[in-house]
């Protein structure tokens, strides 16, 4: 069956730094607050040209937003800021990033952080999510969770069913499932059409029309469920995959290897077609997960290093230890023909050296977990 895809792209940025508002941005921070919770209304401060629309709640913290081609902020106040809690968090809007991508959201967040007085640096910066989305217009589609062929939990070679995902519904109509966790690995398939019409976010029909045009197509008859059901496959990193396997970090990172995330994501989540196999590893990719692989293949070819950062970390640290343990040996056969040991009584010399070198060990002043402490720190892989 056909289907045709209206956009791809981003859809979700989060990333917080490291730093505090500077005296001056707090002060007019806490004033539109105030006059935000008397008024009971969202208070637009101009600060350095950039409009902000502050808003009542964030507790100790100030909510604010730059409309919706710009970003979700959220400021800690200095003046309580919990200790090991970043002082920004910036969470870019869905039509910034579609209308611009991660260029324009590096470009709002310089723009706004030279407007409020702010300085940082690419350290400072965290990439906490990022989503990707790819819009079908497939009106004869209805995702199924038994389709689902998602990771393992554990490093077995099994793959796990549709306990680990969740249907959403509306009548005897599904409208949308989603698998995994927002902090690791999530895919989310909803009813986008329906979306729009419900949260009144003509923005996606201007943009889904705006590629029909260039197909020489018309426009969606949106009223018609049959003619414009329009289906989001939405691909979302969180920070543990981010981070802890990809080591994205802040934008340099985020450029170069958020294509070998999203790469990685559709080799481990799969929609596809059932058969009578009862391993689901086999069964046979659905047509619209190859186009969602294809589709971030294309257009995240330029976001990909190829390799993993723990792959290259772990060539290096098997090299170090290569070269440590020739050194060992070099050491321990100068120490033998110090000693005059012949190569005959070399094992029985490195067996009783060994124990001695554990009795220095345990009589040194400086305890064994401390002096393995320092070392490890010198090496980043540690």
């Amino acid at each position: 069956m056909v289907a045709e895809i209206l956009h791809s792209g981003f859809d979700g940025l989060r990333l917080t730094i490291e730093t505090d508002i500077p005296p001056a941005f707090r002060e007019r921070l806490s004033a539109a607050k105030a006059e935000a919770v008397e008024t009971n209304r969202e208070c637009i401060l101009d600060f350095g040209g950039i409009a902000l629309g502050v808003r009542r709640s964030g507790g100790m913290a100030f909510s604010a937003h730059t409309g919706d081609m710009g970003a979700e902020w959220y400021f800690l106040d200095p003046e309580n800021r919990p200790a090991n809690n970043p002082g920004i968090t910036v969470d870019f809007r869905a039509f910034l990033l579609a209308t611009g991508g991660l260029r324009a959201a590096q470009a709002h967040l310089e723009a706004c952080m030279l407007a409020f007085g702010i300085p940082y640096g690419e350290n400072q910066v965290r990439v906490t999510r990022t989503d990707f989305a790819i819009d079908f217009l497939a009106p004869w589609f209805e995702p199924d969770r038994n389709d689902l062929v998602l990771p393992p939990k554990t490093k077995a070679v099994e793959f796990t069913g549709p306990s680990d995902s969740e249907t959403h519904a509306s009548g005897t109509r599904v409208t949308g499932l989603r698998a995994g966790k927002g902090e690791s690995r999530q895919l989310v398939i909803y009813d986008k059409r329906t979306e729009v019409i419900e949260k009144g976010k003509a923005g996606w029909l201007k943009i889904w029309n705006a590629t029909r045009a260039s197909m020489g197509k018309p426009e969606l008859d949106i009223k018609d469920p049959d003619q414009s059901r329009v289906w989001r496959f939405e691909l979302r990193m969180g920070r543990k995959q981010l981070r802890e396997r990809f080591d994205i970090r802040g934008w340099d990172d985020l450029n170069a290897q958020v294509g070998d995330a999203f790469t990685d994501f559709c080799e481990r989540m799969r929609y596809c077609i059932p058969t009578a196999d009862r391993n689901r590893a086999r069964w046979p990719t659905h047509e619209l997960w190859e186009a969602v692989t294809h589709t971030v293949a294309l257009d995240l070819h330029e976001n990909i290093a190829g390799v993993l950062p723990r792959d290259v970390k772990d060539a290096n640290r098997n090299a170090h230890i290569r070269m440590l343990d020739r050194q060992l040996l070099g050491l321990f056969i100068s120490r033998a023909a110090a000693s005059g040991v012949t190569a005959s009584d070399f094992s029985d010399f490195m067996e009783n050296h060994i124990n001695a070198l554990q009795r220095a060990s345990d009589e040194h002043p400086v305890p064994l977990d401390e002096r393995i402490g320092k070392a490890a720190a010198r090496y980043r892989w540690a």
